[in-house]
């Protein structure tokens, strides 16, 4: 993927090269003799808050399921130290991005349709009820007789 393609997710989520900024960074953990001279993870930052294509459905979706990725401007940052090579870890970033972005775009879910239990169902259940109370008033003292 070169850096001049546009990422096209949805009709709504479109995001344009110029919304994102990759800063190199040193990946923690271990690495041997590398691990203090090369940087290889990658610090992903897409400016959502500011991304021209992104509606605003999308927009508010996408940071509010960013969660702690998401600072208070609307920038969503990420990053990605899992490969040992620069590009493994831009791919990674971005396809990670582009599914934060997948999941925000996806339509709302159809609203509930109220149900109501049916007339032999609420007969059941009351006289499952009646029978419990029956059984439990007969666990009390014996009267003397």
């Amino acid at each position: 993927m070169t850096t001049d393609d546009k990422i096209i997710i949805a009709d709504d989520a479109v995001i344009h090269p110029g919304d994102l900024h990759e800063d190199f960074i040193r990946s923690s953990g271990p690495g041997g003799q590398n691990v203090n001279k090369v940087a290889t993870a990658v610090q992903l930052r897409f400016d959502a808050q500011n991304a021209s294509g992104l509606s605003e459905r999308v927009r508010e979706r996408t940071i509010k399921m960013a969660g702690q990725r998401a600072t208070k401007d609307g920038v969503i940052v990420i990053e990605a130290g899992r490969f040992r090579t620069q590009e493994q870890n831009r791919a990674d970033a971005r396809a990670r991005l582009t599914a934060l972005v997948a999941k925000a775009a996806e339509p709302p879910p159809p609203p509930r349709k109220k149900t109501r239990p049916s007339k032999g169902a609420v007969e059941r259940r009351l006289k499952s009820k009646a029978g419990r109370s029956t059984v439990k008033k007969l666990r009390g003292r014996v009267g003397d007789d």
